[in-house]
């Protein structure tokens, strides 16, 4: 671990680190009203007009949600970075894809609503914990380890409201509900497959590098200062609407 904290004290480092916060931090600042959990105007106002049973466009929905969804893909990220074994990957990730699921259905199908700003910003806290994780900060300040298999599941849950809740609000048809609200899934999941595969062959390749356990610390310091902004968004949103 103290080769990891050294890697912040390279000057290389430190510029990579300034300059992925300036970027992501203008990407989530731009972005983040109009693809709060990915669902755009164009989508919602498709998604309005349509009736009946669309299997198709709804799998395309749910898998564009997932690749574009920055707050899932930095919690994604999070959770598999330093996972060497694949069957540890797909332990952690179904955990992830049963929460998200499990929320995403039983909220859209019983009507379940939570405010959007207070469930993004949870979302947002979601990916400050395990990039403090990932720091091992639990074991240094609280000299224990959360379990971090119920954390993804937990997590998940609340990623899922948070779409549930963002579908609500555009009052999808009754009529070939429960199928298209599957399909959906069916395509998230699709998404979280795509999405996974590019993150695993990217740190495949960047856990060769000498520098990765150096770099390594910076880049989870980088995604903690991500999920900072996304609460702040958030919390900032509420009061302002409210």
């Amino acid at each position: 671990m103290n080769t990891v904290h050294r890697g912040w004290t390279d000057p290389g480092t430190r510029r990579i680190a300034i300059l992925s916060f300036i970027a992501l931090s203008a990407l989530i600042s731009s972005t983040s009203h109009a693809l709060a959990h990915n669902v755009t105007e164009g989508d919602a106002g498709y998604i309005q007009e349509i009736w009946g049973i669309n299997i198709i466009p709804f799998m395309y929905l749910g898998a564009k949600h997932m690749v574009t969804g920055y707050d899932h893909i930095l919690f994604l990220l999070g959770v598999v970075f330093f996972l060497y074994r694949m069957k540890d990957v797909a332990i952690y990730v179904s955990l992830f894809a049963l929460g998200h699921s499990t929320t995403m259905l039983a909220g859209v199908w019983f009507g379940w609503g939570i405010n959007a700003y207070i469930i993004d910003a949870i979302i947002g806290l979601s990916v400050v914990y395990k990039a403090l994780d990932n720091l091992g900060a639990y074991q240094r300040w609280f000299g224990f380890q959360p379990n971090t298999k119920a954390a993804t599941l937990i997590f998940g849950f609340f990623h899922g409201t948070g779409l549930a809740t963002k579908i609500l609000d555009y009052e999808i048809a009754s009529e070939g509900l429960l199928a298209n609200l599957l399909a959906f899934n069916v395509g998230v999941e699709l998404g979280q497959i795509m999405a996974l595969a590019v993150i695993l062959i990217v740190m495949g390749f960047w856990r060769k590098s000498p520098n990765f356990f150096r770099q390594a610390y910076t880049a989870n310091v980088v995604m903690m200062s991500m999920g900072f902004i996304l609460m702040g968004l958030q919390i900032t949103g509420y009061f302002v609407a409210t």
